[in-house]
């Protein structure tokens, strides 16, 4: 019976779209963001409980609202250097903070090692910062709604496993992804999926080794400074659980990021939803692992 109620994709809780609207202000793009995901939430939670009435007029208000062309034109907006940057930068700084890349050589022959692969989960541009490194970032794009070419139109809980090493990833970037996921479960299930597309690192340098593979990955602040359900210290816990270890992290006014090297020692180790806190006008973000 459980098992029924599950958000099993993405796709699944995701609206249907709409033309996107002109540059927009800061303000305007921030209200629709909020609006999408509210109804989005809403719109997961009426097919949970089989409310298929609700959920159609939940549609509908999506779609009035403008849709997912609609929500992308506002985060892209976010990615805009006057609104906040994009967020790869940090990724890029981070690595060769590690010195696992070195920009200045623009290649990664000369130590004889192949090009790292990244996959971007929820890609929106294909001219972002990490995309300038071809020669050291082999990038693969993939978004429910793509966004142009260079981005493979796809679910990421419906992608096929990698078969062999060669298929999977150094790193994995889910930037402002898992909040979009509409269920506490299906949080759970992305982040435990992720270490099935993560590969070893044999033949690589021992600085690589040290912090590959890794998952960068890029939440909005109030999932983690104002819920009820989630802080730091569990979603650090929760991540070790899976086998991750933090390298990096950086808070801003709006965003919270983590670099975590992967090192496979996973307890798979159950997370349930339960009160840490409770003050007025906090939100009810929450991971659950089963």
């Amino acid at each position: 019976m459980a098992a029924n109620k599950r958000q099993k994709t993405l796709s699944h809780g995701r609206p249907p779209s709409s033309r996107p609207k002109e540059r927009m202000t800061s303000e305007r793009s921030r209200a629709i963001i909020r609006a999408h995901h509210r109804l989005q939430k809403d719109h997961a939670a009426a097919l949970k409980r089989g409310d298929t009435k609700a959920a159609e007029e939940l549609v509908r208000e999506i779609e009035k609202n403008g849709g997912i062309k609609t929500y992308q034109a506002a985060s892209k907006q976010g990615q805009a250097r006057d609104r906040g940057g994009d967020s790869s930068k940090v990724l890029i700084n981070w690595l060769q903070q590690a010195q696992v890349i070195d920009l200045a050589t623009r290649d990664r022959s000369s130590t004889g090692e192949a090009p790292l692969r990244c996959l971007e989960v929820g890609a929106l541009s294909t001219q972002n910062e990490i995309s300038k490194f071809p020669s050291i970032i082999d990038m693969t794009r993939i978004d429910l709604n793509s966004q142009g070419p260079g981005i493979e139109k796809q679910d990421f809980m419906e992608r096929p496993l990698p078969t062999a090493e060669d298929e999977g990833f150094d790193i994995i970037s889910l930037s402002l992804v898992l909040n979009y996921v509409p269920d506490a479960i299906g949080r759970g299930e992305m982040l435990k999926r992720i270490t099935k597309f993560l590969r070893t690192h044999a033949g690589q340098s021992n600085k690589s080794t040290a912090t590959l593979p890794a998952l960068f990955l890029v939440l909005p602040l109030p999932c983690i400074d104002n819920c009820r359900y989630l802080n730091e210290e569990l979603l650090l816990r929760i991540l070790d659980n899976l086998g991750f270890t933090m390298k990096y992290n950086k808070k801003t006014s709006k965003l919270c990021y983590y670099l975590l090297s992967w090192t496979r020692k996973d307890t798979f180790a159950k997370t349930e939803k339960k009160k840490i806190r409770d003050r007025p006008a906090m939100n009810n973000f929450c991971i659950i692992v089963e």
